[in-house]
Order: C-alpha cells, then sequence, then structure tokens
C-alpha cells in the first residue's frame, strides 16, 4: 500500500493512540481484582430486600440493613485478629 508522508504520520499517530489505549485496558486488568460479595443471600432475602427499597428507597434500606448487621455482630471481640489468629 502506498501512502503519502502526511498520511504515514497519520497512521502512525493513530497506531500510538491505540497502543496508549491498549496499554490503559492493560493496566485495568492488571490491576482488576474479583468482585466476590461477603455474603451470599437466598432469593427470598434479594426480593425482600428488593421490595424494602422499592418501598422506602436503596439509602434508607442500606443505613438499616448495615446498623442491623453491625448490632448482630457486635459480640464480636475487638482485637483485628481473624479466625486462623492473623
Amino acid at each position: 500500500m502506498k501512502v503519502s508522508e502526511d498520511e504515514k504520520k497519520l497512521l502512525s499517530e493513530a497506531i500510538d493512540k491505540m497502543n496508549e489505549g491498549l496499554d490503559t485496558f492493560i493496566g485495568f486488568y492488571n490491576d482488576s481484582e474479583e468482585d466476590k460479595p461477603l455474603i451470599e443471600f437466598t432469593d427470598e432475602t434479594i426480593e425482600t430486600i428488593q421490595r424494602a427499597i422499592d418501598v422506602y428507597g436503596k439509602d434508607e434500606v442500606t443505613t438499616k440493613i448495615n446498623t442491623i448487621i453491625r448490632e448482630i455482630l457486635s459480640f464480636l471481640p475487638n482485637n483485628k485478629k481473624g479466625k486462623d489468629g492473623d
């Protein structure tokens, strides 16, 4: 394929931009982590949460669930060690 000097320059710039974009995607991929939920909700629980969100709104339900979970788990000892003593 024959190209003029201007076309060659434009192609080179386009390739550079594509490489920069590819480098960005590679960086995102390398920095990514698997999204693992802390707990698995049953379908029934998910449906109940969704109904509550429909009635009270997401922010209100999120606040209430976080408050309940903190209270339920407040019996945990204050030390930062995990179950393996880490």
